[in-house]
């Protein structure tokens, strides 16, 4: 069953950021993923939860939760975390579907 992965992003960075986007769809697609959104947050409804703020999001879906899990795991994937973590603070989390 097909997997979602939403990434919320703050950007701190933008040069080092499209160094990362450039080289990351590649590792998602080595693990048979795609990317299926990208965008800016807009209005904040409600945060109860007390989220940290965040200015953009992106949407990846994956065959199996295990495909995720293994490209977030990955020697590739890891390989740009030097350089994701001088573009932005993530949040990257699998979205299960409900039974």
């Amino acid at each position: 069953m097909a997997v979602n992965v939403l990434g919320l992003i703050e950007l701190s960075n933008p040069s080092a950021f499209e160094e990362y986007r450039k080289q990351v769809s590649a590792t998602v697609e080595q693990y048979g993923g795609r990317v299926t959104q990208r965008g800016v947050r807009g209005e904040v409804f409600w945060n109860e939860l007390e989220c940290k703020p965040f200015s953009a999001y992106v949407q990846l879906e994956f065959p199996t939760a295990m495909d995720a899990q293994r490209w977030a795991q990955s020697p590739e994937y890891l390989a740009l975390v030097p350089i994701r973590n001088q573009a932005m603070q993530l949040t990257l989390f699998s979205m299960l579907p409900s039974t």
